[in-house]
């Protein structure tokens, strides 16, 4: 479901503080004075934008990250294409620059998603790429109540078919989802995880897990909507594109599925209103070169705009 960039709000969502202006300013050092008071912006708005501070490698990134939210955990059980540049340290979903990646909260269809989401820009596009925000809060009361008491009813299966990475074909492989190439290591996880898995003659292997359609805040107390259905839907890839894949794969075999809990379908127009309703309350601001950006993950939802020109931003989670 692409988005046009202009129709986004700019930011009314992150909040924004600047370097003193000083050639020295150290984020590190403002974070350990002033934790309480991140901690309490992250909490009322869920995102803060510190700008000015030159966060511009990848090292000085991952020092920032270990100082505001501890060790970064592994993008273990993802479900895009990004690369590991060390250290728990990644590069943003790759994919091509035309597509818009919907509103999502990372990883929120595991049992322990991260907490936060960190961010720094080493290199802006010349436009667009920006990455816009949402309120979990706003989007779960502003949906139709019926629609959620429906979900959070019947909850959400993801189905996944994960290629190996010896065999080409469509989607991720599971040694990248696990980052490593053990199954014994995959079938502990799953069977830990709650993740039902079977492993195909091609040596592909399937998964199933069902998780809630929503989630309580554990510092704010307040619930909000917390999956994501439609990004797994193959509605999301327009109709043309679904329509395709369906006729080549079959809906048993697509690499992301999801349907309700108990396995019958999702109808996609229910997830149109989540979409729509979802982008409906994003905001967006332009990237900057050593922009850093963290946001709770259980209370914004994030995505991309298409964009021009080369874009690099770096991700961690913890």
């Amino acid at each position: 479901m692409a988005q046009d960039a202009h129709a986004i709000r700019q930011n009314t969502l992150a909040e924004i503080i600047t370097a003193p202006p000083t050639a020295d300013a150290s984020l590190t050092t403002y974070i350990s004075e002033r934790r309480a008071q991140i901690n309490a912006h992250l909490l009322s708005k869920g995102a803060v934008l510190f700008r000015g501070f030159a966060v511009s490698d990848s090292a000085k990134f991952r020092e920032i990250v270990r100082e505001l939210c501890g060790e970064p955990s592994r993008y273990t059980e993802g479900s895009s294409e990004r690369r590991q540049l060390g250290d728990a340290v990644y590069t943003s979903t790759e994919f091509p620059a035309q597509q818009t990646i919907s509103l999502h909260n990372e990883l929120s269809y595991t049992l322990r998603w991260p907490r936060r989401l960190c961010f720094c820009c080493p290199e802006a596009p010349a436009s667009g790429g920006q990455t816009p925000l949402a309120n979990g809060r706003r989007i779960l009361t502003s949906l139709p109540p019926d629609l959620v008491a429906e979900f959070e009813e019947r909850q959400i299966c993801y189905v996944r078919n994960l290629r190996s990475e010896d065999v080409p074909g469509l989607g991720l492989s599971w040694q990248a989802v696990w980052e490593g190439d053990s199954r014994e290591v995959v079938e502990a996880y799953c069977a830990r995880e709650q993740i039902s898995f079977e492993w195909r003659d091609d040596d592909s292997l399937w998964t199933s897990q069902v998780r809630p359609a929503t989630a309580t805040h554990p510092e704010t107390g307040e619930k909000v909507w917390f999956n994501q259905a439609d990004q797994f839907h193959p509605s999301n890839l327009g109709d043309d594109v679904a329509a395709d894949l369906l006729e080549l794969l079959g809906p048993d075999a697509l690499p992301l599925n999801a349907t309700f809990g108990d396995g019958a379908p999702i109808p996609g127009e229910m997830l149109d209103v989540v979409r729509e309703t979802s982008w409906s309350e994003a905001t967006a601001f332009d990237w900057q070169v050593g922009d850093f950006l963290v946001i709770d993950n259980m209370l914004v939802a994030h995505g991309r705009m298409p964009f021009e020109g080369p874009r690099r931003v770096l991700v961690a989670m913890a």
